[in-house]
């Protein structure tokens, strides 16, 4: 069945969606104009090398370089984990993943889920007057086929899925076993589409690529609600490049196979072209729609990369808390409010900063001592000069799992705290690593028994993280 023609059958939906969306008590009734969209691009397992504008000289990223030539870039931009879920956790709820003792990846099949008693960006920006919508990966609970079907009957008993987390519309990979049998058979993305649940129904099967049915979708949903003159929040996660690597469509394997790229390394590359293209073709949306100028672009990484990705000149990667496994590139965009083609070196930030950012940016009144994050809008539109970070924090569980060439870093650390240049790595409370990144940014030069003083003021920092209350779903 061919995918547009599912998308009008449930067009019917996203107009009584819309409809409740802009007549709920919880929105507003009138909408300013000038009032932005805000579209949250996130890759999965991409390294902080992997982008053309970010250094690689290996994998042709145009869309994005041409994002990144009318916004900025972060060069000292972190997610808050070295892994999926945790850092997701903290994108959705501007807390340290801490905060709800999420200190590994979901695993299929089970119930853990990100609590629904927080205040959610969905939720925040959903309350300021606009529609919300998740698109893509989740990984964060609540989506397994008896799960969405329990909600669907109105049984509220079982885990919180998107819509209990504040998102209006959603449209998500089934996380079950069957996530499981592709991955195994390396058939995830093609044969993805065979097993969506878009709010709270699983829909008939759909013909295509993974990636390209999240990108459609996206401007499914851009076309509709530009139209009805809706102030948007999307929040598309890609897939990719995560494994199972897998060929992109043409011509994205073929241009690489022609450079002489083979195996995985080759459908990586490709995997990452491909997403590309998929946000190349909204952003040419957006302006044929004339909403470009309107719209607030943010696009990131959820954690460092792995097997075939690039940490740039980082150590470390993915399910590490090194550099590479949480520094990851940042683009921003909005014409006429970020000023082009800028390269920043100087801001430090975090994924738990994009609630009270983009909450800024949507005008939505927000209780800056409830997050961990920061407004960092100011600092990307240059209005103000970046003060000198507070601290960021990370805690990981022990992954002997290394998905890298060569052997995991020793010693082993399961927690982290940055401040200043300052870098601590711990084994839990014990102190193994100091960095100072200003001269150091690869982690060569442990200066643990060196800078007592600085360890020991970093270390107590870390002990009152790990002793502070956790929020934990109610009853």
């Amino acid at each position: 069945m061919n995918y547009f023609h599912n998308l009008f059958r449930t067009a019917w939906l996203l107009t009584v969606v819309l409809f409740t969306a802009c007549n709920d008590g919880d929105h507003q009734t009138s909408v300013s104009p000038k009032k932005p969209n805000i579209l949250f691009i996130l890759a999965d397992d991409l390294g902080y090398g992997d982008l053309t504008c970010f250094g690689s000289h290996e994998i042709e990223t145009p869309n994005l370089d041409a994002l990144a030539s009318t916004g900025i870039q972060l060069r000292n931009f972190y997610a808050s984990s070295a892994v999926c879920t945790p850092s997701r956790a903290a994108i959705l709820s501007g807390k340290y993943p801490i905060r709800f003792d999420i200190r590994h990846h979901f695993r299929d099949e089970t119930d853990e889920n990100l609590p629904a008693e927080i205040s959610s960006m969905a939720w925040m920006l959903k309350k300021g007057g606009y529609f919300t919508a998740h698109i893509g990966k989740w990984h964060l609970g609540g989506i397994q086929e008896h799960e969405f079907n329990a909600r669907a009957h109105g049984d509220d008993s079982v885990d919180p899925g998107p819509m209990q987390h504040g998102f209006d519309h959603y449209l998500c990979f089934i996380e079950d076993t069957v996530r499981k049998e592709l991955f195994s058979k390396k058939r995830l993305y093609r044969d993805g589409g065979l097993h969506l649940v878009r709010n709270e129904r699983r829909i008939p099967p759909v013909s295509g690529h993974w990636t390209d049915i999240k990108t459609d979708e996206t401007i499914f949903l851009i076309d509709s609600l530009s139209r009805a003159g809706q102030p948007f929040f999307i929040n598309l996660w890609y897939d990719v490049p995560h494994t199972p690597y897998e060929p992109a469509p043409a011509p994205h394997t073929e241009k690489y196979k022609a450079r002489g790229f083979t195996g995985n390394k080759l459908l990586y590359n490709a995997m990452v072209s491909h997403m590309d293209a998929g946000i190349g073709r909204i952003v040419k949306r957006l302006k044929g729609l004339g909403e470009l100028d309107n719209t607030l672009i943010v696009f990131t990484s959820d954690n460092g990369p792995a097997y075939f990705g690039s940490t740039g000149y980082f150590s470390g990667g993915k399910a590490d808390l090194h550099e590479g496994g949480i520094r990851v590139p940042f683009i921003a965009a909005w014409p006429g409010n970020i000023s082009s083609g800028v390269i920043n070196t100087n801001v430090v930030a975090s994924n738990v900063d994009l609630l009270p950012t983009f909450c800024k940016a949507a005008g939505v009144d927000y209780d800056g001592s409830l997050y961990d994050g920061e407004n960092i809008l100011p600092w990307l539109t240059g209005a103000e000069k970046a003060p000198p970070r507070r601290e960021i924090f990370w805690q990981l569980d022990f992954y002997s799992f290394y998905p890298q060439p060569g052997d995991k870093p020793k010693p082993y650390a399961t927690t982290a705290l940055l401040k200043g240049s300052y870098k601590l790595l711990a084994d839990s409370l014990e102190p193994v690593e100091l960095f100072d990144l200003a001269d150091d940014p690869s982690e060569m030069k442990n200066k643990v028994d060196e800078f007592t003083d600085i360890r020991d003021s970093l270390a107590i920092r870390i002990q009152k993280y790990l002793s502070d209350p956790r929020i934990v779903e109610s009853e």
